[in-house]
């Protein structure tokens, strides 16, 4: 009786333990579902903003918005076809290494701008411009070298994987059509040798050479089988005649 509540005790305080587990699990995916959901509104509402700044502010401000908007959305379309392309394709595990030590170059850069966009001396940043514009070109363009390579990549491989689909279908599409090359081989060739055994011309089987079938081992004199006796005919005079026929000739009449 010990050892049955033993084992029912312990198994309340697995069941417990794996759903606080669980419980912990949920609670994880949710909160990651969360913030996923609260960083994307965040991005929107800043890119929403430069926007409005790169209209509606010409000049230093203007651009700094413009180059802070153009960093970021090459480096997000880049993350996305390199995470995106991962699950299908390993080997973009380096490619994904070298974006993100490009990304530490890419967030540090958006810190200057954002910076910049605070500063009131607007003589400081015109001095500056030139030197973050060369920073933004250099980096959009490794992102997308990364991007567009992935890209080609992804595109490569399914075009050989298309062709290799095309091959295999044209090779069982002659294989279903088989039976096409054999029917117009069997045209071309009306002579073709009887099948063994099939009736002749007189309704005797026919041998190899297409003439009467030969006798089997042995004697050869062996004569043939004789045929069956024929039908009967009816007597005429039984059968029943009808107006168009003509009436049937006896022996010894002349015509």
């Amino acid at each position: 009786m010990e050892a049955v509540v033993a084992v029912l005790g312990l198994l309340f305080v697995l069941f417990v333990v794996a759903g606080v587990f669980v419980a912990v699990k949920a609670v994880q995916a949710a909160k990651r579902g969360v913030d996923r959901t609260v960083a994307q509104a965040r991005r929107t509402v800043e890119d929403t903003g430069l926007r409005a700044r790169q209209l509606a502010q010409p000049g230093v401000v203007g651009e700094l918005a413009q180059l802070r908007l153009s960093l970021r959305t090459s480096m997000r379309a880049t993350q996305d076809v390199l995470h995106s392309g991962s699950a299908d394709d390993p080997s973009l595990g380096e490619a994904i290494g070298l974006f993100e030590r490009l990304s530490a170059h890419g967030h540090e850069l958006d810190d200057d701008l954002k910076r910049l966009e605070r500063e009131p001396d607007r003589a400081t940043i015109a001095a500056r411009l030139p030197e973050l514009r060369e920073r933004t070109e250099r980096i959009t363009h490794s992102a997308e070298s990364l991007r567009w390579a992935a890209r080609d990549r992804a595109r490569k491989f399914a075009d050989d994987d298309l062709a290799s689909l095309s091959d295999q279908i044209d090779v069982e599409s002659g294989a279903l059509r088989h039976w096409t090359r054999a029917e117009e081989a069997g045209a071309a060739d009306p002579l073709r040798e009887p099948v063994r055994g099939r009736p002749g011309p007189e309704g005797r089987p026919q041998g190899p050479g297409g003439g009467p079938a030969a006798a089997g081992n042995g004697d050869s004199r062996r004569p043939a089988p004789e045929d069956p006796p024929a039908i009967t005919t009816r007597d005429p005079r039984t059968q029943p005649t009808y107006p168009w026929q003509k009436a049937p000739r006896t022996e010894g009449t002349t015509t």
